[in-house]
């Protein structure tokens, strides 16, 4: 196995780079820190093009096989890596996942979520849901960034995530009821039917809410009733409670 010994080789300045969002959508390929993650997309056959490795006596042979190279590194090199002030000792260079939208039934729109962890904890949420797609808009915090895939505990890779260009086109072409979170023309969200086959749910962005023409092209508005002191929700807990409510 071939090791790594300075920060100067090039596959550590490509990991460098893809640290970047402009690079990750330049290359299709995003970087994992982190047992768990680097786990998560070795089960769900994604492919792994670079492991990098502090302590291979700790990683999985199978992990090792299935990479197309695998690195051993020095406590140098990983914390020129590491993302986290305690490296875990183990990254990848990954190919992002791709996904069709069209048989999606069960969706949730994020519209300009800004916030990296509530993104993963919204794609997180979804998936423990057993939604069939997260559909986010431009503007939304960057699904493959590593606070995004850290706060989605892998969930990113059991769940189809995909940037769409014109929301407003998918919304008004989408075969179900799709909700809106806002207050304008809302109902309780109690007054909506549990167990529903098909449906599009949208939150918007934490200090803006949802656009005007998002919110012209839904089906129905729903609020969640608040009964303390607090002025509003965590879009990622108003997200769950809704999400888990149509769910039934």
């Amino acid at each position: 196995m071939e090791q790594i010994t300075s920060n100067q080789n090039t596959k550590v300045k490509l990991y460098q780079k893809l640290k970047k969002k402009r690079e990750r959508d330049k290359q299709g390929l995003m970087i994992l820190e982190g047992y768990h993650l680097i786990e998560e997309a070795f089960q769900n056959n994604l492919t792994i093009e670079y492991l990098f490795v502090l302590d291979v006596a700790r990683v999985d042979q199978a992990l090792i096989e299935a990479s197309q190279a695998t690195y051993e590194i020095n406590m140098k090199v990983a914390e020129t890596l590491a993302g986290t002030v305690t490296p875990q000792g183990i990254f990848a260079i990954v190919q992002k996942p791709t996904f069709e939208i069209s048989t999606a039934k069960q969706v949730l729109i994020l519209d300009r979520v800004q916030d990296p962890g509530n993104v993963g904890t919204l794609i997180r949420t979804a998936d423990a849901a057993g939604l069939d797609m997260v559909i986010v808009s431009r503007g939304t915090a960057d699904v493959f960034s590593d606070k995004v895939l850290r706060a989605s505990q892998g969930s990113v890779f059991h769940i189809p995530v995909v940037v769409e260009e014109d929301v407003v086109h998918f919304v008004q072409n989408f075969n179900g009821p799709v909700y809106g979170t806002a207050i304008e023309n809302a109902v309780s969200y109690h007054k909506i039917d549990k167990k529903q086959t098909s449906f599009a749910l949208i939150l918007g962005n934490e200090g803006e809410g949802m656009t005007k023409a998002l919110l012209d092209a839904t089906t129905q508005n729903v609020t969640i009733p608040i009964y303390g002191r607090a002025e509003s929700l965590n879009v990622a807990i108003a997200a769950g409670i809704l999400m888990f409510h149509l769910k039934g």
